[in-house]
């Protein structure tokens, strides 16, 4: 395999990095044969573009081959090390690259754009938009939060994906090839592969490691428990911060709402293990309490709450216990979103049909001069009336027509709801007929 760098100082992954389209693994979704990106190569005509993905998955490296496959200039800036200093510089870079005696274009990629503030990001724009030079961001958060529309506007955005394990494999295979490593057995193999979690750079670099360790001890194949004694603990990547950390949260709702106990602990203790603060967990199934059960059974609402308490008491891991129990009543729990869904109906009508005036009957009279004024005239105490209802009453406002906002559902404690609502709407037409 063709290499970007012959250094034997530098690290595997860059002696390893992939100096044509067909050397690099994974990413088929944009790079093959009639895909986004392979046609973006095939244009020869550059554009700005956001790569966005997680790490190790080939960002820098399909930035430098559209470099290489454009004969352009190719500027490095880390959006974590660098600032305005540094764009000033590639700009005057990109004007000298082309006015020289042979033009060339320039691409200038940002790593870790979205570290960049809105100034930061501001200031690629007239460059971008003159034709200077050809932007290309890489992030691992969503371009939709941390790259400014405007600049988003002017940039493509393609999607990586972590790589599979037979992509990480393959690497495997390459870096055995390229470098002295005993032989790796299939389960280790399996191990390592899991280990990397999608990431060929860490990927890479762990094998690096092993590599120094494998030739103290003279061994000549690694195995799963030679493996677990040198990696020890296995860690998982896992972004508190970003796309991953809400796209976890989303699935241990979505678990809950669709009544799966096991794959809502499953998604809990990721959460958890990833380092995920478990007062956030806790807000999150309070309102999971609201959202998709309500008044289905309102003790779940009460359970959130107490798993929230106990956690303040006992703290993790012993206070953990409480938010796995929660989380499975939630969802073993009868479903209903209807308080959800007539919440948003009601905010929608209120805001759509503007200010209405409180019905005189309805209003308070703590002063005389308000009760001279007919406040709360007519008004009819509902205890005072028979099973502690006033039939025929109204409480909307005048001329409003009636509205059901709240259409409990057949399930759970809301059954017995719809039956007492039935009921009620009998007497009041009963009244009014």
């Amino acid at each position: 395999m063709q290499t970007h760098s012959s250094s034997h100082h530098a690290p595997l992954a860059e002696r390893l990095r992939p100096r044509t389209l067909g050397d690099v693994v994974g990413q088929q979704h944009l790079l093959g044969t009639g895909m986004p990106l392979r046609l973006a190569f095939e244009s020869g005509q550059p554009h700005s573009c956001i790569l966005w993905g997680p790490p190790g998955v080939g960002k820098t490296t399909i930035a430098r081959l559209m470099a290489d496959a454009f004969d352009a200039q190719f500027i490095t800036i880390s959006a974590v090390l660098g600032g305005v200093k540094d764009i000033r510089e590639a700009v005057e870079q990109a004007q000298a690259a082309l006015t020289g005696l042979v033009p060339t274009r320039t691409l200038v990629f940002v790593d870790e754009v979205h570290r960049f503030n809105k100034s930061q990001q501001d200031a690629f724009l007239p460059h971008v938009e003159s034709g200077l030079f050809t932007f290309i961001g890489a992030t691992t958060e969503n371009p939709s939060f941390e790259v400014n529309s405007a600049l988003l506007s002017r940039a493509a955005v393609y999607v990586l994906r972590a790589l599979e394990q037979t992509d990480l494999k393959k690497i495997m295979a390459l870096a055995l090839s390229y470098k002295a490593f005993p032989a790796i057995d299939d389960e280790a193999a399996n191990v390592l592969s899991e280990y990397a979690d999608g990431d060929a750079r860490r990927l890479l670099n762990t094998m690096e490691t092993l590599a120094v360790a494998a030739s103290s001890e003279h061994l000549e194949l690694v195995t799963v428990p030679w493996l677990q004694r040198v990696l020890g603990e296995h860690l998982r990547r896992y972004d508190k911060g970003g796309d991953q950390f809400y796209d976890a949260i989303s699935a241990l709702h979505k678990s809950v709402r669709g009544s799966d106990p096991d794959a809502a602990l499953y998604w809990l203790v990721r959460m958890l293990d990833g380092g995920t603060d478990p007062r956030y967990v806790v807000r999150r199934l309070i309102r999971m309490a609201s959202e998709d059960i309500g008044l289905a059974d309102p003790r779940a609402l009460r359970m959130a709450l107490d798993a929230a308490e106990v956690y303040e008491r006992l703290g993790s891991p012993e206070g953990e216990l409480t938010l796995a129990q929660c989380v499975v009543y939630l969802a073993v729990a009868p479903k209903s979103n209807a308080v959800y869904t007539a919440y948003k109906a009601a905010k929608a009508f209120v805001k759509a049909d503007g200010t209405r005036p409180v019905p005189m009957h309805l209003r308070n009279a703590p002063t005389q001069l308000m009760k001279d004024l007919d406040h709360g005239k007519g008004y009819r105490y509902a205890h005072d009336e028979p099973g502690g209802f006033a039939a025929g009453e109204t409480y909307l406002p005048e001329g409003m027509e009636v509205q059901t906002f709240y259409k409990p559902v057949e399930r759970g404690l809301e059954i017995r709801i719809a039956d007492k609502l039935r009921e009620l709407k009998s007497l009041n037409h009963q009244a009014n007929s």
